[in-house]
Formats: structure tokens, C-alpha cells, sequence
């Protein structure tokens, strides 16, 4: 039976929609204007000035920006998928003491402000020798975004029936076995949700990548932006064309998976 739905639900989705809509619009309006033209940021330029993209791919250097971010995010993803799913499967399949210390350790680490372990985590990797190195802050994110992806891996888990298992052994499956030909194939609608959920922040990361990536050969996309900005002047129409710019890849990806996202997602929720 379908829901049936009222035309002030729907008045509430278009508002939603248009206040999301409104800071894409403006920096896209910004991002065609030139620095001379000091119009309203809500009206169209009067000549597309294209020359802000031109100038905020050389001199943000977004070539080696768009190769760091992309570096960073897709290891710091698939390290995320792997070490969830290996912890997640003993957490859900043995709900001993042990492990539901270890799960409520770990859903205790998403409480902790991020910030609050700067110093040690700098202090850390300044001693290694880490700071401005794919190394260093590889972990630092897996770290932060692991928690999250063993809570969900989890509870998808449970719902998957152990009677699945037990025939399995009884065929001669290892439990590696089990794991690699059965529970991973059935983790597909999550395994988006949750590289989506891991990869978006991992772009979008600001704050880690300001104190641990120095050189200017490691900056990422979000210090690129950030690098329009600076004491003697700041250069917003160019500012908008980069993030425009890094904005595209979380977009194409998001449209291609959006629909096994929606579903693991629900997925989750109904199981």
C-alpha cells in the first residue's frame, strides 16, 4: 500500500531541498563573477567570467591536490572496509563479554571530540618522523572513521542468519571461508553506505590536514581552497571555483551509488 502524502509534506521537502540548494547557488555565482564586479551574490553575472576556474587550477595547483586528496581517501577507505568487516563479523556472530567491551569501546571512541587529541596525535607522528606523509595521516583517519563503519557492519551482520554458517561448516568451509564466499557478498548495499559515509569526510577533511600536511607538495584539496584566504588578501571568486572543483568527484560518486546507498541504509534500519 502505498503512503499517501500531503501537500504540506511536500512544501516542507521543497523548502529542505532549496536550503540546500542556496550555498551551491552562491558559490556558483560567485565563482563567474570577477573580483571587479561587486553585484549581489544572489544575482547571475553579467558575463560568465570563466578565468576564476583557470586561475584557481594553477595557482591552488588542484592537479597535485586533486592526486593527494584522492590518494588519501581511497586508502584510508579500503582500510576501513577491510579492518570493519574483519571485526565485525566475531563482534556480531559472538556476543561474549569480551567482545561487547571491546564494542562499546569502540562506540565510546565516536564520543570523543576529534580536536581534543590533537597534540598527542602531532606529538606522535613529529617523534616518527610522520608529518607530511601519506603514512601519517592515512591512520589518523582510519582511526576516526573505523568506529562507525564496525557499528553498522554489525548490525547488518546479526541480521544475516547463522544457520548460513553452521551449513557451511558442516560442507567443510573454513571460517575464513565463510566469511570471504557468504558474509562479504551479503554486505554489498552496506559496503557502499559505508564508503560513502568514510570517503565524504575523508575529502572534506580540513582540520587534520592543516596540522599534519606542511608541504606544499602534500596539500590537499580543502587547503588548496583554504589557500585563497591568507592576511594580505583574499581571493573568494577564485575560492568558489576551487571548491567547485572539488566538489565534482563526491557528486559523480554520490549519483552512481546513490541508490545502493538509499538501500543499505534502509536496509540497516529494517533489519
Amino acid at each position: 500500500m502505498k503512503k499517501k502524502f500531503f501537500p504540506y509534506e511536500y512544501i516542507i521537502i521543497v523548502i529542505l531541498c532549496l536550503l540546500q540548494l542556496v550555498p551551491l547557488y552562491i558559490t556558483l555565482m560567485v565563482s563567474l563573477k570577477p573580483m571587479t564586479e561587486m553585484t549581489s551574490y544572489w544575482r547571475p553575472p553579467v558575463t560568465p567570467f570563466f578565468e576564476n576556474y583557470k586561475v584557481a587550477w594553477q595557482a591552488g595547483n588542484m592537479a597535485k591536490a586533486y592526486l593527494n586528496t584522492f590518494i588519501i581517501t581511497i586508502c584510508s577507505t579500503a582500510l576501513v572496509l577491510l579492518l570493519a568487516m574483519m571485526a565485525a563479523y566475531p563482534l556480531a556472530r559472538y556476543p561474549t563479554r569480551y567482545n561487547q567491551a571491546i564494542r562499546t569501546f569502540f562506540l565510546s571512541i565516536m564520543m570523543i571530540p576529534a580536536l581534543s587529541l590533537l597534540v598527542p596525535i602531532y606529538v606522535l607522528l613529529l617523534r616518527l618522523g610522520w608529518i607530511s606523509q601519506y603514512h601519517g595521516i592515512v591512520p589518523i583517519h582510519v582511526a576516526f572513521r573505523l568506529p562507525l563503519a564496525i557499528f553498522v557492519f554489525s548490525k547488518f551482520i546479526k541480521t544475516i542468519p547463522p544457520e548460513l554458517d553452521e551449513a557451511a561448516l558442516i560442507d567443510g568451509c573454513s571460517v575464513y571461508s565463510i566469511f570471504y564466499r557468504i558474509i562479504i557478498p551479503l554486505l554489498k548495499p552496506v559496503i557502499i553506505s559505508v564508503i560513502i559515509l568514510t570517503a565524504v569526510p575523508v575529502w572534506n577533511d580540513f582540520q587534520y590536514s592543516l596540522y599534519f600536511l606542511h608541504r606544499p607538495n602534500m596539500r590537499v584539496i580543502t587547503l588548496a581552497v583554504g589557500s585563497f584566504f591568507h592576511r594580505s588578501g583574499s581571493q573568494p571568486n577564485v575560492a568558489a571555483a576551487a571548491a567547485l572543483i572539488g566538489v565534482v568527484p563526491l557528486v559523480v560518486m554520490y549519483l552512481f551509488l546513490q541508490k545502493h546507498f538509499v538501500k543499505g541504509m534502509v536496509d540497516g534500519a529494517i533489519k
